[in-house]
């Protein structure tokens, strides 16, 4: 495939990262607009906080696979260079963190990133995922288990994939990217104000939230 041929490519990847299922989650199932209730961030977090488990596990599940299609998929239909295929898992993120769709205010990245590695390094996901049940369980903050892994995680794809060096600079970026997507949360830890996991309440379509926890 020709240069043109992968930026569209990329671009596409983008497009399939932004689209934003949480948004579209509260305006399909209750008519309301996550960016006004909760921690008015479009994660699945704040989707369990103000609408509960039935929509929080397909918005998480379908944020996960926006990673794991563009690599899966469109990186073998490429045909293009070693680090391409990486790159349409990087744009995925990037497109859910950044989506045009919502004013390129979206989610903070970490189950889109989850996706992209279940596919280029899935030993290092499965090695995460009980560092991140453990971290949440001990500190009750989804902020801090997020933090957590992505800090360990380049160390598991190196581990994991120690012949592929684009997947770790990868994971290299993405850390840097999902630190900087938690900036507020990692103030409000500081502060004292960062609200703790088991914290929800629901919304009706015309309700205001009650309390305002925070989302990573």
């Amino acid at each position: 495939m020709n240069d043109y041929g992968l930026g569209i490519l990329l671009v596409l990847a983008y497009l399939i990262g932004a689209t934003p299922t949480s948004y579209l989650a509260g305006r399909l199932g209750r008519r309301i607009d996550l960016r006004q209730h909760g921690s008015k961030n479009l994660g699945a977090t704040n989707v369990y906080r103000v609408l509960g488990w039935a929509y929080a596990v397909p918005v998480a599940l379908i944020d996960v696979a926006k990673g794991a299609i563009p690599v899966e998929i469109l990186g073998p239909w490429a045909n293009g260079p070693a680090w391409f295929t990486v790159a349409l898992g990087l744009a995925a993120v990037l497109g859910h963190i950044f989506s045009p769709y919502v004013g390129f205010k979206g989610g903070k990245g970490v189950a889109t990133a989850a996706g992209m590695f279940l596919a280029l390094a899935p030993i290092a996901v499965l090695i995460s995922i009980p560092i991140w049940i453990a971290a949440l369980w001990l500190s009750g903050y989804v902020s801090v288990a997020s933090l957590t892994v992505a800090v360990l995680f380049p160390v598991w794809v190196r581990l994991a994939t120690p012949h592929e060096p684009y997947t770790f600079w990868a994971a290299m970026v993405l850390a840097l990217i999902i630190v900087y997507s938690h900036r507020h949360n990692i103030q409000r830890l500081r502060d004292g104000t960062e609200n703790r996991f088991r914290t929800r309440r629901g919304v009706g379509p015309t309700d205001g939230p009650t309390v305002r926890p925070s989302d990573p």
